[in-house]
């Protein structure tokens, strides 16, 4: 699958109010987050190292501990296991995440339109 029309992956709707499809292949996954104004992606952390662009709209992104206000066209990286959060300011947000290894929590959400693939 060399490309891809993202908006023939149906969305799950993760935490209230934002929508991610989440392509990936056998080392890492893109995930196009799209959060409604004011939505929430609570403080947590993973395994995986995580980089990503907010593509549209304002971004309060805490990594570790320290917060900013994104802007559309800023970049980021988190380190594996590193606690962050994620609130859509002023109106809604467009973010793209690129996970590596893939995430196996996000594959088993949406393995039913693309096979895991076997490890």
């Amino acid at each position: 699958m060399p490309f891809i029309d993202i908006m023939q992956f149906p969305p799950i709707e993760a935490v209230p109010g934002c929508r991610m499809r989440t392509p990936y292949g056998e080392h890492l996954m893109l995930s196009y987050l799209e959060m409604d104004e004011g939505a929430v992606v609570p403080l947590h952390s993973h395994p995986h190292e995580q980089g990503g662009m907010l593509i549209k709209g304002r971004l309060e992104l805490t990594i570790g501990d320290e917060t900013r206000v994104c802007e559309a066209g800023a970049m980021f990286l988190i380190p594996p296991n590193t606690p962050h959060q994620a609130v859509a300011v002023g109106g809604p947000c467009l973010v793209l995440d690129v996970f590596s290894p893939v995430r196996e929590d996000y594959a088993k959400l949406f393995n039913k339109y693309i096979p895991v693939a076997p490890k």
